[in-house]
């Protein structure tokens, strides 16, 4: 079994406790203020078209549809889909496999990877970055945040993660032609803002 495979078996079977685990926790709300920020620079109007990559069951997509934003959430596992359909009626959601994104080019003015990106294996990092920046359009803006420590982490959950260091995690992002505005290191995480 991939790793990919391996880490939805491991949602799918405990998204009742995923589900419940996020009823009230959104990382945007908590930590998304100088995103917004970069949102309102990067969107072609008042409101921007926003992809939720590994949405999982909406608490961040209910954010920024709150906010007025267009909102698709993108997740690989079905039970959390369609728990964040119920949570957020007027935002679109589709599943599918965030290393190849189903999206016209240049259909987003952001991104929002709130823990998911670290989920993607090495080798096929890079190639699923410049798919990411592929349906952003110029100019538009991207969070994304990962593990940088296993010994921080803690996870006895048998999902698999990619751990990256502050300095490696910007040499893949500039590799992959994104231009870090942000990046921090808080405890066991590396977060950072970026442009296409």
């Amino acid at each position: 079994m991939d790793e990919i495979s391996r880490t939805l078996d491991v949602y799918e079977s405990s998204s009742d406790s995923y589900v419940e685990k996020y009823t009230s926790e959104s990382v945007a709300e908590l930590y998304g203020g100088p995103f917004f920020d970069a949102l309102s620079t990067a969107s072609s109007g008042e409101f921007a078209q926003v992809l939720d990559i590994g949405c999982g069951p909406g608490p961040d997509t209910e954010v920024f549809s709150a906010a007025g934003h267009g909102v698709t959430g993108f997740d690989i596992t079905q039970s959390f889909l369609s728990a964040g359909r119920e949570r957020v009626p007027d935002a679109a959601f589709v599943r599918g496999d965030m290393r190849s994104l189903p999206f016209d080019d240049g259909s987003f003015d952001s991104i929002w990877a709130s823990a998911s990106f670290h989920h993607i294996p090495r080798p096929a990092a890079t190639e699923a970055l410049g798919d990411w920046r592929r349906v952003l359009r110029s100019g538009g803006c991207a969070f994304l945040s990962v593990k940088r420590d296993e010994s921080l982490d803690g996870d006895t959950t048998d999902r698999f993660f990619e751990y990256y260091e502050p300095d490696e995690f910007r040499s893949l992002l500039n590799g992959a032609g994104f231009e870090p505005m942000t990046l921090q290191t808080a405890g066991k995480w590396v977060s950072a803002i970026v442009t296409a």
